[in-house]
């Protein structure tokens, strides 16, 4: 039998870091050794008492660790409540066990100490701003030699799905802090990232959520329920009938890599003006003069999905 890929999740719960974190805690391939949290999809303080409620109300083992509540450098953008709505969680009702407390170490400490307990050993899933991991860098720029990968939700590169969703070629999470991506992506590590381009090309339909709540116990239930809000604004925005699946797209990367293709080459976020955000890709082999790509890491991007085998992951560890 493999053994598990150990994982930091690193998130802002959020819908679809909700259906990421319940994925996680389903399926045999991974073993979580901790959340950390981030702002994002809302403040810092929702975002972790959204993971904890998680954690108390379907019953995960990992420690919770609260982040950072705001970029490097620049003002936090507004929490997407028309996305998310005012508690992160679709506005369902939180219903159940009273959330307990995170740990008292702060989260990018946790993955530096996690990282240096378990050498090689690590992948750090990243599916909210990627502040967090900036500032692990800061700390201790040893730690990027210390994971076995990173595997980010997050960037557009144009070459399908969508270029960016929250301006014309930028995506939420890079967005939010720009300036830690960039710093993210230029790191000696080694970094995926599960971009627009594939999480728009598999949605979760209407009918495959009502299959989760029929099959999947009380996480499908709950999963359904906080998944109506979410395809409501993709059917008013996007013309998409259902969810998009981003940030669990980032966890089936772990367990099945086959279910994508992928680009590689030096990776660079544009950090002021009109494309604010966005990632530019300098492809491995092509030949320009001296650039700003020059020097880095080879990093990968996802260009394409088998989106039925995804769907069919994800509801296979669901009902299991």
């Amino acid at each position: 039998m493999t053994t598990p890929t150990k994982i930091i999740f690193d998130t802002d719960p959020g819908i679809d870091d909700a259906m990421a974190l319940l994925f996680i805690q389903a399926s045999p391939a991974l073993d979580l050794l901790a959340v950390t949290t981030v702002f994002g999809n809302a403040d810092i303080d929702t975002t972790t008492r959204n993971a904890l409620y998680l954690k108390d109300r379907f019953g995960l083992t990992a420690p919770v660790y609260k982040g950072t509540d705001k970029p490097l450098t620049r003002p936090r953008n507004p929490s997407p409540t028309f996305v998310h709505g005012e508690n992160g969680l679709g506005d369902v009702e939180l219903t159940g066990l009273v959330p307990g407390e995170p740990e008292a170490k702060p989260a990018y400490q946790a993955i530096i100490d996690l990282a240096r307990e378990n050498p090689g050993e690590v992948t750090l899933v990243a599916v909210g701003p990627l502040t967090n991991l900036a500032l692990a860098l800061q700390a201790d720029p040893e730690v990027a030699g210390l994971l076995k990968a990173v595997v980010i939700m997050g960037g557009a590169f144009a070459v399908a799905g969508k270029p960016g969703n929250v301006t014309p070629v930028a995506e939420a999470n890079i967005w939010n802090d720009p300036e830690a991506a960039d710093l993210v992506f230029t790191a000696p590590w080694f970094v995926t990232a599960v971009s627009l381009d594939v999480t728009t090309q598999v949605v979760m339909s209407p009918a495959y959520m009502e299959d989760l709540e029929a099959t999947a116990g009380p996480a499908g239930e709950f999963l359904n329920a906080i998944s109506k809000p979410y395809a409501r604004f993709y059917g008013g925005r996007d013309g998409i009938v259902g969810c998009c699946v981003h940030d669990a797209a980032a966890v089936a990367f772990v367990i099945d890599p086959s279910l994508f293709d992928v680009r590689r080459g030096s990776i660079r976020v544009i950090t002021d003006g009109i494309a604010l955000g966005q990632t530019c890709q300098m492809v491995e082999g092509e030949l320009f003069g001296p650039s700003a790509w020059d020097g880095h890491p080879v990093q990968a991007i996802t260009v394409g999905v088998k989106a039925e085998g995804l769907l069919k992951l994800y509801r296979e560890t669901m009902r299991a």
